[in-house]
């Protein structure tokens, strides 16, 4: 008889109960090694990331390189904290994705021209579209092959041509009086890869197009365009509304409103998951000026628009009128336009309206008016010395949506 003291094989201990110290400690640096290598993983994993992303953004060095040789003549800096970014669509058919749009591959152009005005505060912004038909003096300028060109009036787009983006970022400084303080170049495969990486965006189309020049054919309605409807949108020009240059800038506009606001609702800059392939998208469809060749740079650049209001990111056509010397040309409309680069110039707010109705515009063509002209509104301060702020006529990204 027993008193079960002393039964064989009984430890003493119960299921679940704490391993001896040897077992114990030996799970340990098993789950320790485990969380390291998961460290070492996602470091590794957040590195090659990182090289990747940074590794797909141009600089375009020879561009900085002609900046340097006229920093005396350029503008200066007039407000700490302000940024002033050119954006340049290039029409340029070199490379596999471009090719296929024409076979003129020695060329390019600006087919599209925008200054993005970032206030030092950051609480709003504004985009400007420089027309590429724009008489303007266009800078000697260093050619490809080696050569200058002649300092000479001529269309805003040729200044891409002969000279690159250091001409063109020349040229738009010697219009507005405004430093450039970055620029960014964006071609035909660019643009459409952007648009992919959100999912598209949204528009809506009062009347269906047909134009086999831009590659576009849609029904009326809502539409969400993927990248090669979205290119033939903001490309299609002649069988278009009334085919004019104005049309196409203003649905340009109308399409980048869609666009900033689609990113902003949808949390795409706050979402990893949706953030990579945005950037992946982005930084290896742009050419940059080595400030912003980083991914520092265009995440700084990013971050200062992420949290602007929808309505309070403007987009405007420079005031303009048809150039006295040739109607299918523009020039600048005065005082307007200088009304409008001074206020940016010195960082101070510029409010957008929406156009006027047809009827009012026929009758304002008729008068002489310039399109995009600004006016002074109301003061919004209190005293005999507040200044009007001046309206032009644009939208906001706010306005962008199908009602």
């Amino acid at each position: 008889m027993t008193d079960g003291a002393g039964i064989p094989g009984d430890t003493g201990a119960e299921t679940g109960a704490t391993p001896p110290p040897r077992r114990r400690r030996r799970l340990l640096r098993w789950i320790g090694l485990g969380l390291v290598l998961l460290v070492l993983a996602g470091a590794a994993t957040g590195w090659w990331v990182y090289r990747k992303l940074e590794g797909n953004i141009k600089a375009d060095t020879s561009a900085a390189a002609e900046l340097r040789r006229y920093d005396r003549e350029r503008p200066v800096h007039v407000v700490d904290g302000a940024q002033n970014i050119l954006l340049i669509g290039s029409d340029s058919r070199s490379g596999k994705e471009n090719a296929k749009y024409g076979h003129d591959r020695g060329t390019q152009r600006s087919d599209t021209a925008i200054l993005l005005h970032l206030p030092a505060d950051r609480r709003s912004a504004t985009a400007v579209s420089l027309p590429r038909d724009l008489m303007t003096t266009v800078p000697s300028c260093l050619k490809p092959d080696g050569t200058r060109t002649a300092e000479q009036l001529a269309q805003f787009n040729w200044a891409f041509e002969w000279g690159g983006a250091g001409c063109t970022v020349r040229t738009v400084e010697k219009l507005t009086g405004i430093r450039v303080d970055h620029h960014v170049v964006v071609d035909f495969g660019g643009f459409k890869r952007v648009v992919g990486a959100v999912g598209g965006v949204e528009v809506c189309l009062k009347e269906p197009i047909d134009d086999p020049e831009a590659r576009l054919k849609l029904p009326a309605g809502r539409q969400v365009l993927q990248g090669e409807q979205a290119l033939g949108f903001v490309r299609a020009r002649h069988s278009l509304g009334d085919g004019s240059d104005t049309e196409r800038m203003a649905r340009q506009q109308e399409f980048l409103g869609s666009l900033v606001k689609k990113v902003q609702s949808e949390g795409v800059l706050l979402n990893p998951g949706r953030l990579y392939p945005l950037l992946d998208a982005a930084t290896s469809s742009v050419t940059t000026d080595p400030g912003l060749a980083s991914l520092r740079g265009l995440y700084e650049l990013v971050r200062g628009i992420r949290d602007i209001p929808t309505d309070r990111i403007n987009f405007l056509t420079v005031p303009r009128k048809p150039y006295g010397a040739d109607p299918n040309r523009d020039e600048l409309a005065e005082p307007e336009a200088a009304r409008l680069f001074r206020q940016l110039r010195m960082d101070q707010p510029v409010t957008v309206v929406p156009p006027a109705p047809a009827d009012q515009r026929e009758r304002a063509a008729g008068e002489g008016t310039a399109e995009g002209g600004g006016t002074p509104a109301p003061s919004t301060g209190t005293g005999a010395s507040a200044s009007p702020v001046p309206t032009f006529t644009g939208t906001t990204a706010g306005r962008a949506t199908c009602r």
